[in-house]
């Protein structure tokens, strides 16, 4: 498959994960009475995860985020070479979805009285943060130490299910249900990322539109995810050189 097919896979997939995971928050998450809280948003980006893997696996890998792309170079399953194009399409890919989330969000509740309404603040769009923009207000060094470790898990996974000796067709489903436990755990933390492309795009519209302090904080939320994928690549090669032996 060419790069570009493979690239363009990569952003529809990111922009699907972005406007599923982040577009359920932002819609329907805090709806009053019928809102589907954390559980919902959990499971959603979970199925994003889910449904592109049997979508667009077979033609990019279905990555859908920087950092297990980077995890899965170091853990030897992808091109160092390739790197660079996909982690263009995906943060591309989730920058388009946040102008989506936002254009269509910004219509809530305008048509119909006693609706929930959008109202654009530092935290809107499922923005990843720590300190006043953590959801519980987790600090800086508990948002860094989750991001890794979550990552870290997430990629150990994704190596052990795509494995070449693993069962190919469950693999959507362990990835997907691996993603949907992680935002269980780690929602109130930091909005859970493991992501960088997740967090850039909603944080970037923000700060477009005069809400800068998730801009200011998405460094993190680059640095833990691609640590975390680092570790994971280095850990799970230790288990294929067992096996070798």
């Amino acid at each position: 498959m060419s790069m570009m097919k493979r690239s363009i896979a990569e952003f529809i997939g990111t922009f699907w994960l972005v406007l599923g995971g982040c577009g359920a928050a932002a819609f329907a998450a805090g709806v009053p009475t019928v809102g589907i809280g954390y559980l919902g948003v959990a499971f959603a980006f979970g199925l994003t995860v889910l449904t592109m893997a049997y979508a667009i696996g077979h033609i990019s890998g279905c990555h859908l985020n920087p950092a297990v792309s980077v995890g899965l170079a170091v853990g030897g399953r992808f091109s160092w070479a390739d790197l660079p194009m996909y982690v263009i399409a995906q943060t591309l890919g989730a920058i388009a979805a946040a102008l989506l989330i936002l254009y269509v969000a910004s219509d809530m509740g305008l048509y119909k009285e006693g609706q929930a309404t959008f109202e654009l603040t530092a935290s809107s769009l499922a923005v990843n943060g720590y300190g006043e923009l953590s959801p519980q207000g987790y600090g800086m060094i508990a948002g860094l130490v989750t991001e890794i470790v979550m990552t870290f898990m997430f990629l150990f996974i994704i190596l052990g299910a795509t494995h070449k000796q693993a069962h190919a067709v469950a693999g959507g489903l362990a990835i997907g249900f691996a993603l949907t436990l992680i935002h269980l755990i780690s929602i109130p933390i930091t909005n859970t990322s493991v992501n960088p492309a997740r967090s850039t795009g909603p944080a970037l519209v923000l700060a477009l539109n005069g809400e800068g302090k998730a801009l200011a904080q998405l460094w993190l939320f680059w640095v833990a995810p691609i640590a975390g994928a680092v570790l994971a690549g280095v850990v799970y090669r230790m288990f294929e050189d067992e096996k070798a032996v």
